[in-house]
């Protein structure tokens, strides 16, 4: 591995602790990526800034890195957006304790590195052209930008983005290599989309497709075609936003985005139609039964156009003397788009109605009052899968922004009993596992970080990935996703096996909290390089191993017993007892 000098003296300590745990991780991701080079970063943007999505595993860490007083970034870095506004805090009845006071302090925490806090997670949409190779940790940035703009990043964790703005170095691999920028999944679509949330429910659907069987080490990366050749900003957004739910880092529009290389030989995982049949399902499957009460636009934080939109919908309820009842619209922007949509009038459209106007912060990393709000309405799907998901889990409804509006205008759109998250259709995942009998020996790789470790314990083991943001709770480290092969089983003291995690970026402050509060697994085990996983394991050196010789999620049983060794950067695994 050649390491550049620059790194080197920052892993050896010339630098401060900071660095050199920084340099540390940089290293491992490269080793555990395969790659040999490393490459200089233009910029990062760092996710986990809201108590609600990082919680204490983010606070405890952010509290030793400020040990080091003369820590500084090494590159230009921006901040995700935080998870409220702090001028609208009465408004938004934020019931959680020290809620605020937490969230200055991860602030505070990252201002002192030189990160700008920009508390934004559309750092895209800000009248800034980012260039080159970049270190980006916010998924939906990270799919708009590989597939619209000329920036290059990865899909980073919070963690990874951090340690390369800290060392200004990356690990040279996955979308950073051209030969790795080509399309996975072929799409057609076959129907017309209108509203920004067909777009959005498109994206969403595309992900929900995944198979454990298909081969995709970068995420799932489809070329869609049956589409406008005229595509709006805001479709481009709504679009990219909720596929990467599901780690899609770019896609490829046919006739609109710069055509990736795909030659006569190109044999896609998969082949997906998406028709008008499928639009109508979703938008039925997640139309509002129930009582409405509150209506939340701007998932990623919502463009000038979308505000705009937002507003024209708006004004036509206006016009017959209507008000918005005890501000049941909330409209989420960036600080930047605020600014510009404040001084051409627009927000005092929205506020006259009675909306409620919110900078800097984004539905799903907002902790809700339950007393009040226990349904939500949304045009985005992205907002759907979080809002739903261990973050919040409150039901939300989809609809077109017009519809939302409505809503928004008269809470007796939608009436009867609020629903409840176990009434919605659980989907189940597809996976290949089924019960394995007889001996099995594997050898993997460990980190260069880590030099020697033995670990016995039992497995528990699953072929679908695993998405730690929302999905294991970050209290008693149990799985909660309806549909997963592991629902309702904790991490807790087990060797934990799967192919990778999914999901948001912040991930591995889930498991940093868990691992520091004890609920952690004792050892992981990734099929692929995961980077929302390995960060965590690196930095508070957990036990982690991948690449293993055999197929550790088909070959081993969860409560098989297993001893794992890490000795001259080889991992051996066997099993010492399996369960009947």
């Amino acid at each position: 591995m050649n390491i550049p000098l620059e790194l080197k003296k920052m892993l050896d300590g010339e630098h401060g602790s900071t660095k050199q745990k920084a340099a540390r991780l940089v290293v491992d991701l490269a080793s555990t990526a395969g790659a040999t080079e490393f490459i200089k970063c233009s910029h990062a943007h760092v996710s986990g800034v809201s108590p609600l999505t990082g919680g204490h595993g983010l606070r405890r860490f952010l509290e030793d890195l400020s040990e080091d007083e003369n820590a500084s970034v090494e590159i230009p870095t921006t901040l995700n957006s935080a998870g409220c506004d702090k001028e609208k805090m009465k408004e938004m009845d934020i019931q959680t304790k020290d809620f605020l006071e937490h969230q200055f302090e991860i602030i505070h925490s990252y201002s002192k590195l030189g990160i700008d806090a920009i508390l934004s997670c559309t750092p895209y949409d800000r009248g800034v052209e980012v260039e080159g190779i970049g270190s980006w940790a916010e998924s939906n940035a990270v799919a708009f930008s590989n597939s619209y703009t000329s920036l290059i990043t990865n899909r980073e964790s919070g963690l990874s983005a951090l340690s390369t703005a800290l060392t200004g170095w990356a690990p040279m691999w996955g979308l950073h290599l051209e030969v790795n920028r080509v399309p996975n999944i072929l799409v057609e679509v076959n129907c017309e989309l209108e509203a920004l949330s067909d777009w959005s429910i498109l994206g969403d659907w595309i992900g929900k497709q995944i198979q454990p069987e298909w081969n995709l080490p970068w995420g799932m990366m489809p070329y869609v075609t049956g589409l406008p050749k005229e595509v709006s900003f805001e479709q481009k957004k709504a679009l990219t936003a909720a596929a990467a739910n599901y780690g899609c880092p770019m896609l490829w529009v046919e006739g609109v985005t710069k055509q990736p290389f795909i030659g006569v030989d190109w044999n896609p995982q998969g082949h997906l139609v998406f028709t008008i049949d499928d639009l109508d399902e979703r938008y039925s499957d997640l139309a509002p039964k129930g009582q409405v009460d509150l209506v939340v636009i701007g998932c990623p934080q919502a463009s000038v156009g979308e505000v705009r939109a937002t507003a024209a919908a708006v004004r036509g309820r206006m016009e017959f003397g209507e008000k918005i009842p005890n501000q049941r619209l909330w409209i989420f922007t960036s600080g930047h788009n605020h600014n510009l949509l404040e001084q051409e009038g627009t927000l005092d459209v929205l506020e006259e109605a009675g909306a409620l106007i919110l900078k800097d912060t984004c539905p799903e990393v907002t902790p809700y009052n339950r007393i009040k709000y226990n349904h939500l309405l949304t045009n985005s799907l992205k907002a759907e899968h979080y809002l739903t998901s261990g973050l919040n889990r409150i039901p939300t409804s989809v609809m077109s922004i017009v519809d939302c509006v409505h809503h928004a205008f008269n809470p007796n759109l939608s009436e009867g009993v609020r629903p409840v998250l176990d009434s919605k259709v659980k989907e189940v995942y597809s996976t290949n596992k089924s019960p394995q009998n007889g001996d099995l020996f594997s050898e993997g790789l460990g980190l260069p970080s880590q030099k020697e470790w033995s670990v016995k314990g039992a497995a528990l083991v699953t072929d679908v990935p695993i998405t730690y943001l929302g999905y294991v709770n970050r209290d008693t480290g149990v799985i909660e996703e309806p549909g997963h092969p592991l629902d309702g089983k904790s991490i807790e003291d087990t060797i934990l096996i799967y192919p990778k995690g999914s999901g948001s970026t912040v991930a591995p402050f889930v498991l940093m909290g868990l691992i520091y509060t004890g609920k952690g697994p004792k050892a992981i085990i990734n099929t692929d390089v995961c980077p929302l996983t390995l960060p965590a394991c690196s930095l508070l050196n957990l036990p982690y191993a991948f690449g293993m010789s055999e197929d550790l999620c088909i070959g081993i049983n969860s409560g098989d017993e297993l001893e794992m060794k890490l000795s001259n950067g080889v991992v051996s695994l066997e099993i010492l007892n399996r369960v009947h």
